[in-house]
């Protein structure tokens, strides 16, 4: 199920020290020794584009890639770059993970604003598609609030009957309104808007790269087990 330490000292050695951290954090948690599909969203609109050049982002990926061995056998994640519409649908994998970000992103056009219902869409589609049925750990990422509050909480509360966990990730500067949304997700009412609570969130700060590997991977997993045992119980998650 796993990637072993061996099969990632091979093929990754430079992200050996993320997949012990990440390791640690799933036993924590009690995640680990499973299987999850593990996906990553990536905010691509124009403020984001400090965080793409100083390599915030490619950092962000290399930890989703740490993590993401303990929990598939595959080696890779399958990524969405969003703004305005899709901007890109590809995957980054171990092997090939260095600069990866930047490739994909000399490829792309203009950062446009935030649309966060695409995004989920994608990946919905993606996740279908796939034919698997574990369940789905989603990063995602992004530093502001959509353009369509209205269709991003429809998405979360429709996308609840699946086996997918949303963990929203906030990058820039923590007391901006732009996340007042994202907590306001988080909070959304169980049973009432959804059946169960399949989205967290986070705030990463203004340097995403100074949170340490331990804490960053204990926040992103965190939410994951009580959403698992509430997604078994309604029969949303089938082992």
């Amino acid at each position: 199920m796993a990637l072993s330490l061996r099969k990632v000292e091979e093929t990754a050695p430079a992200l050996v020290d993320l997949y012990k951290t990440a390791g640690d954090s799933l036993r924590r948690h009690g995640v680990d020794g499973r299987r999850v599909a593990v996906y990553l969203v990536l905010d691509y609109s124009g403020s984001m584009k400090p965080y793409y050049a100083d390599g915030t982002v490619q950092a962000l990926a290399d930890r989703v890639l740490g993590l993401s061995a303990h929990l598939d056998d595959d080696g890779r994640v399958p990524v969405v770059f969003f703004s305005t519409d899709i901007d890109c649908e590809t995957d980054i994998e171990l092997a090939d993970h260095k600069g990866r970000i930047d490739r994909i992103v000399a490829g792309l056009g203009h950062m446009g604003k935030t649309s966060y219902h695409l995004a989920m869409d994608a990946v919905i589609d993606h996740y279908l598609d796939s034919g698997t049925t574990a369940p789905a750990l989603v990063v995602f990422q992004t530093d502001g609030g959509p353009i369509n509050k209205v269709a991003a909480e429809r998405y979360v509360c429709k996308a609840a009957r699946l086996p997918l966990f949303w963990q929203f990730v906030g990058f820039g500067d923590p007391g901006s309104r732009q996340f007042e949304f994202l907590r306001r997700l988080d909070e959304l009412a169980v049973p009432a808007k959804r059946p169960v609570d399949n989205s967290g969130f986070f705030h990463a700060g203004r340097d995403p790269r100074r949170v340490p590997d331990a804490e960053l991977y204990d926040r992103l997993v965190a939410d994951f087990p009580a959403w698992l045992a509430a997604a078994r119980a309604q029969g949303i998650v089938r082992d």
